[in-house]
């Protein structure tokens, strides 16, 4: 459908469903991105990663302690510490660190007392198979597409 000046409207019935991602989940991507396009071989911070990437730090360390659990990234304590990638940006994938903030991609339905019990088997199966093909996709994007000279 065309909604003049050759834009796309949304068919209704989609409403307002869309892919979103949680804060916790962006800036997950967003400081792993950072560290990976970081060229030197030292930590960087949480304060330096938050500040340069208008992130809140408390938070964020929160999202960094996620991600070095699932072995995405190192920290160092100390003076010179700070966190690095524990993998190279060409294994780590975005479900890797949409997983590691926020669990398993899984799909869930709420028994819906509007449903036959095998249309709610019907739907639960359809669920399932859009969970593994946004899982396919989402493990096949690497963080090292997401970097600005992943092009160069």
């Amino acid at each position: 459908m065309d909604g003049g000046a050759g834009v796309r409207r949304r068919p209704a019935w989609l409403g307002g469903i869309s892919m979103k991602w949680s804060r916790a989940v962006a800036y997950a991507v967003q400081a792993t991105v950072q560290l990976a396009s970081d060229p030197g071989d030292r930590p960087i911070p949480c304060s330096k990663l938050a500040a340069e990437g208008d992130m809140p730090e408390r938070f964020l360390l929160q999202i960094l302690r996620c991600l070095v659990t699932h072995g995405i990234l190192h920290s160092a304590r100390g003076v010179d510490g700070g966190y690095m990638m524990n993998r190279g940006s060409h294994e780590v994938s975005l479900l890797d660190v949409i997983e590691a903030v926020e669990g398993p991609l899984t799909p869930s339905v709420p028994h819906s007392g509007g449903l036959s019990p095998a249309s709610q088997k019907r739907l639960q199966k359809a669920l399932q198979e859009v969970t593994a093909a946004a899982r396919k996709k989402l493990k096949a994007v690497k963080i090292a597409e997401l970097l600005d000279n992943h092009d160069r």
